[in-house]
C-alpha cells in the first residue's frame, strides 16, 4: 500500500505522516519503501494509533505559543523554549509558533514516554540492511518535488508540472552521486551519466556523433535521468572574470535548446555543482533547472551511524574485527560519538577514508599482538582521523563556506537546522593568527623551533 493511500484511509494527511516519521527518528526502512510503500509494521502501528496520529496532525497545523504547548505536553516552559530555541524563524511576532512545529516531537526530544511508538519498529532492523542512513529531512524534500512524477493528478488539479532539470549542489564527497541514483530509484528512471566524451565530438563505428546526437538518441528512450558531473564548471556563466571554454559554451547551447522537450520525452537531466553561484541565469530559469537541492555533509549523528555501517558492513559475525568491535563496543553508536565531534565538517568520503584506515591499523596491530581483546584506543583512532583530515584542505572549508552561502540564498526555509549545525562546526575552524616573534636573538629559556 502506498503511503498516500494509507493516509487517504485513515483520514490523515500523508505531510503530517511524514513529518511525525521525523520529529520520532524513525528510520526509514522501518517505515516507508524508496517507492512510498509502507512497511508492514508502519501499516500497522499507523491503523492501531490513528487516533494519536489526528491529534498529532491537529497540534501540527495550530499555531501555538510556549504555555499551550507547555500544557498539552506537560513540560516545563524553560525546556520547551531551549528545545526550540534554534528554530527561530517559526515565531511569529505576536509569539506564537507556526505550524511546523510538533509539541509532541518536542516532547520525545524532551524524554516524553512515546514506548509505544517504538514497540513496533525502530530495533528491529539490522544497520547492515539500510538503504541509507539519516538525511530523512532532504528524502521527503526530494519526494515533494518528485510528486509529480509519482502522481500525474498534481499536474490535472494544479498544474505543477514535472521538473526538466535539477541540480543537486554541495561540496565534494558530499553524496551527490547517490541522490541521482536515488531521485532515479524513486521515480523508476533508468539511470545514465553523461560521460565527458560525450560532450564533443567522436566517431563510433567511423560515423561521427556529437552531443546533440546523443541528447536527441536519449529522448527516444522511455524514462531516463541524464547524470552531468561538474555542472556548475560546463555551465559557468559568460564574463569578463570566467573563461569559459568553447565546449562548455556549445554544450549549454544544446541543452537549452532541447530543455523544452526533456518532460514530454521522459528526460530529467540532473546535474552535479559545487556551487550555484556562476551557473548562468539562463539555465536557472523557470522550466530548465529551476529545482535546486542542497546536499549536506552528515551532521555528528549521521556520522555515528555512517562509521559504523562501514565497520561492519558485509562482516561477518565470525569474523576477526567483529570480534574485536564487539569485544570494545565498537558495534554500537555510542562508541563513537566522541570521535565525531572531532569530525565537523567532514564529507561522507572522509569518513569512508577514516573507516579504511582504522580497519588496516587494527589489522596491523593485531598481527602484531595476536589478541582478539586488543583495545582500539586513542592511538589507533587518532591515527586514522588524521589520514581522513588530509582531504580538509583550505580549499575544501572555503568550499563548504561557498555551500553555505549558496543553501541560504536558496534554500533557507527548509533545512534551518542543517544550516545552523553546518555554520557552528565551520566557524570552529576560524584560524587565530600566531603572534610573530620578536626580531632578535632567541633566548635561553626558548625552545628550539
Amino acid at each position: 500500500m502506498k503511503l498516500i493511500e494509507l493516509a487517504k484511509e485513515l483520514n490523515v494527511s500523508a505531510e503530517s505522516i511524514k513529518q511525525f516519521i521525523q520529529d520520532f527518528d524513525l528510520d526509514l526502512v522501518d517505515c516507508i519503501s524508496t517507492q512510498f510503500e509502507v512497511k508492514e509494521d508502519f501499516e500497522k502501528f499507523a491503523r492501531e494509533n490513528v487516533d494519536f496520529l489526528k491529534l498529532y496532525e491537529t497540534d501540527l497545523d495550530k499555531n501555538k505559543t510556549v504555555d499551550q504547548i507547555a500544557e498539552t505536553i506537560n513540560q516545563p516552559k524553560d525546556k520547551i523554549e531551549k528545545a526550540i530555541e534554534e528554530n527561530p524563524s517559526n515565531i511569529f511576532d505576536n509569539g506564537l509558533f507556526r505550524s511546523s512545529i510538533s509539541s509532541y516531537g518536542i516532547d520525545q526530544k524532551l524524554g516524553g514516554n512515546y514506548k509505544f511508538v517504538y514497540n513496533y519498529f525502530g530495533n528491529k532492523t539490522k544497520l547492515q540492511q539500510r538503504d541509507f542512513i539519516g538525511y530523512r529531512d532532504l528524502f521527503f524534500y526530494i519526494s515533494d518535488i518528485l510528486e509529480p512524477f509519482l502522481n500525474p493528478q498534481q499536474t490535472k488539479d494544479w498544474g505543477i508540472h514535472k521538473p526538466a532539470g535539477i541540480i543537486l549542489y554541495g561540496p565534494p564527497g558530499s553524496g551527490k552521486i547517490f541522490w541521482a541514483n536515488k531521485i532515479a530509484e524513486i521515480i523508476n528512471y533508468k539511470f545514465k551519466e553523461v560521460k565527458k566524451h560525450y560532450l564533443g565530438t567522436s566517431f563510433i563505428d567511423g560515423n561521427q556523433t556529437n552531443f546533440n546526437d546523443f541528447l536527441v538518441t536519449m529522448m527516444k528512450e522511455d524514462k531516463v535521468l541524464l547524470f552531468l558531473d561538474d555542472f556548475d564548471e560546463i555551465m559557468m556563466e559568460r564574463n569578463a572574470e570566467n573563461n569559459v571554454a568553447s565546449c562548455n559554451l556549445e554544450t549549454q547551447e544544446i541543452i537549452l535548446h532541447h530543455v523544452s522537450k526533456f518532460e514530454s520525452e521522459g528526460v530529467l537531466m540532473v546535474g552535479s555543482a559545487n556551487s550555484v553561484a556562476d551557473i548562468d541565469e539562463e539555465i536557472l530559469a523557470p522550466g530548465r533547472f529551476d529545482v535546486v537541492i542542497p546536499v549536506f555533509p552528515p551532521n555528528a549523528a549521521e556520522r555515528s551511524e555512517i562509521i559504523l555501517y562501514s565497520m561492519t558492513k558485509n562482516l561477518d559475525k565470525d569474523s576477526l574485527l567483529f570480534k574485536i568491535l564487539k569485544n570494545n563496543k565498537a558495534d554500537k553508536i555510542p562508541f563513537w560519538s566522541e570521535t565525531v565531534k572531532k569530525m565537523k565538517v567532514f564529507s561522507n568520503t572522509m569518513l569512508i577514508d577514516f573507516t579504511q584506515s582504522l580497519k588496516k591499523r587494527i589489522k596491523n596491530r593485531y598481527q602484531r599482538t595476536k589478541d582478539e581483546k586488543l583495545k582500539i584506543d586513542e592511538t589507533l583512532l587518532n591515527g586514522a582521523l588524521r589520514d581522513a583530515a588530509a582531504k580538509l584542505t583550505e580549499e575544501y572549508l572555503n568550499q563548504i563556506a561557498q555551500f553555505l552561502n549558496d543553501v541560504i540564498i536558496n534554500n533557507l526555509d527548509d533545512f534551518q537546522m542543517r544550516i545552523h549545525a553546518l555554520k557552528s562546526e565551520l566557524e570552529t575552524y576560524q584560524s587565530v593568527e600566531t603572534p610573530r616573534r620578536e626580531i632578535g636573538f632567541m633566548h635561553n629559556d626558548e625552545d628550539n623551533v
